[in-house]
Order: structure tokens, then sequence, then C-alpha cells
């Protein structure tokens, strides 16, 4: 542990980092930690309920359930059918112990399942719009509306299949479609139009190695480029307390309610 990197597991931590880092420039300078949330995508690692608390108590503080295919607990965005009885039973735990359930990747059989079962906080950490790309990775209007109904906050996914409609993967290119920050803009647009608000969006990004440049907007060269995204929205109308919830405020208040509680 060289201090690179803080944990933060509770609303003391979480206050702290933010203090720490109130002034970017100053932090990177002095070579502040950078604090972060514990999160799993895919919970086939948890073997029992038993490991589940032990995760709780070393700092997990989220979990997708699904990921892609069949899973021990969930049935991922590429599969039908809903929980198996180990999930409904890794739900209640979950739910019990103050997770938070991340929707993204789950089956639209699990995702609706889920969103009758659990009665904690809920988000999607890097989702997009099923009416602009057409994807059952993808949420539909109805399911985005469930989310808005729970408070929930969904992460705009940076990842070109998922961004825009006729992509082929493994063949199309960012240059060959054009492909934009400005993109993103669209699937952050229609969920605030659904909702009436941008409360409800975030930056979830998903660029964090799983793909390179190949699947990536053109004018994104590296993660400082997503500041882009502050003109971008503001051209579109969005005010700036509607930038500051998409960039973070909407996030760290869904995460400040659910560890309030």
């Amino acid at each position: 542990d060289i201090g690179e990197l803080t944990p933060v597991r509770n609303l003391t931590e979480l206050e702290a980092t933010l203090t720490r880092w109130a002034n970017p420039e100053a932090a990177a300078t002095e070579g502040a930690s950078i604090g972060y949330i514990l999160s799993l995508e895919g919970a086939d690692s948890i073997v029992t309920l038993d490991h589940l608390e032990r995760a709780w108590d070393y700092g997990l503080r989220a979990i997708g359930p699904a990921h892609y295919g069949t899973g021990r607990y969930a049935m991922g965005h590429n599969r039908e059918g809903g929980f198996p009885p180990a999930g409904r039973e890794l739900l209640s735990k979950m739910d019990e112990l103050g997770f938070i359930l991340d929707v993204t990747h789950l089956s639209d059989d699990c995702f609706f399942e889920a969103l009758d079962r659990y009665e904690g906080p809920i988000w999607a950490s890097h989702s997009n719009c099923r009416s602009i790309a057409p994807d059952v990775r993808q949420f539909s209007d109805e399911q985005i509306r469930l989310l808005i109904e729970r408070d929930a906050v969904i992460g705009a996914v940076f990842d070109g299949w998922m961004m825009v409609p006729g992509w082929t993967r493994g063949k199309t290119t960012p240059q060959s479609i054009g492909l934009k920050i400005s993109h993103i803009a669209d699937h952050i647009d229609h969920i605030a139009q659904l909702a009436g608000s941008a409360r409800h969006c975030g930056i979830g990004s998903d660029l964090d190695g799983g793909f390179g440049k190949e699947q990536c907007p053109t004018d994104l060269d590296t993660i400082a480029d997503l500041q882009g995204l502050d003109q971008i929205l503001r051209a579109r109308g969005f005010d700036s307390e509607a930038v500051e919830g998409v960039f973070s405020g909407n996030f760290l208040r869904l995460i400040r309610s659910a560890w309030s509680s």
C-alpha cells in the first residue's frame, strides 16, 4: 500500500475524500490519494452469504449480480429468465446489509424481478438507452421510467456499440461511423426528457480497460476529455446545476442517501 488509493466505506470517509479534492489541481500537485467505492460486477465470486457479510465488512458497497451469460445468482443481459433461488437469497441479504444494487447487465426478467424484490438503493453504474442503440444490453424506456420512480441514477457508457445504432462489433470503427462524445449526450438527454430533469443521469464511462480506442469516440483520447461533455450539455440547454449533477452530484446524492440510512 503506497497510499495512492483510499477506500470510501461510509459518509465520514466520503466527505473527507471530497474535502481532500475540493481543489483538484492542488490535490493532484500534492499527490493526494484517490478515494474509491468498492463495487462488484457479477456476483459469482460471492461463494456464500457468509462471504457476502465478510465482503461488506472489508468495504464492498455495491453489487451487480450479473455480467454476461448465466451466473450463479442472476441471468446476464444476453440471457432470458429470472433469479434462481440463490439469487433471491443474495438480494435479500444485500438488502439487509445495506448494499447498493447495480442493475446493470441484468436480463430483462431479472431486472423487473429485482425492482419488485429489492427495497434498498439502486443504481445502474453503466447503461444506455435501448431506444437509441437497440440491444438488450441497454434499458428500454419502461425500465428507465421504473428506475426514475426508484430515484436511481444511470451512468452513461462510452462504449461505441452502446452509443449509436448500426454498430457491428469487430467491424465498425469510431471513424467509419463518426462516433463523438456528443453522441452520449443523446442518451443523457433522453433520460432527462423521460424524467423531466437530469436528476437521474450520471457518467458511468466503463473506460477502465475493457476496450480501447477502437470502441471510443474519436474525440476521446484520455479520461480528461470527458470534460468536453460539459459544454455539449450546456449547448443542449442543461444549466450549471444539471451539469454538475451529471458529472458527480447525482451519484453523490444517491450515495449519501443510501449511507445515511
